[in-house]
């Protein structure tokens, strides 16, 4: 199980309303409580010996992996001429300051310094995300309304 399926199960329990859920797996434990003011989660990766016989097949392998690190690797060639806006903070990215409102940037659009891109909502607050940066928007990084991480890349612009 990895990071992007464990952050939408964490989205699916908050909205689902249930007050607790537990799931095991062979390799993962997962525990994600839900209050009324707080939200945790507990992961525990089971232990070394269990997780052997899994990871002995992926490294028999290395040939497969070799063309998609090729192509990953020309992919972010081509977007080192682009300035990347990262997150300042944890929280839920949202691309809409309310669900009836328009998006706030879209791909193509041309941005000045100072403009809001995005909201992120961390501990029940929504904090604009402005640009340091004028430019076009090249890519939109993260989806809506999912959770971003400090210093996870959400858009790409073009500053020329």
């Amino acid at each position: 199980m990895d990071l992007k399926d464990i952050q939408n199960l964490i989205k699916f329990v908050a909205k689902s309303g249930a007050s607790e859920v537990k799931l095991e797996t062979d390799d993962v434990k997962i525990t994600i409580r839900t209050g009324s003011e707080t939200e945790t989660t507990y992961v525990q990766q089971m232990p070394m010996q269990a997780q052997m016989p899994m990871q002995q097949p992926m490294q028999a392998a290395p040939v497969a992996g070799t063309a998609s690190t090729d192509a990953i690797a020309a992919a972010s060639d081509e977007d080192l001429k682009y300035i990347t806006i990262k997150s300042p903070i944890i929280g839920t990215f949202y691309r809409k300051p309310a669900p009836d409102k328009p998006l706030f940037v879209e791909v193509g659009q041309t941005i000045a310094e100072g403009d809001v891109l995005c909201v992120i909502e961390a501990m029940k607050l929504f904090n604009e995300i402005e640009s340091e940066v004028s430019g076009k928007i090249v890519k939109i990084l993260v989806d809506d309304s999912s959770p971003v991480e400090f210093d996870q890349p959400l858009f790409l612009v073009d500053p020329s």
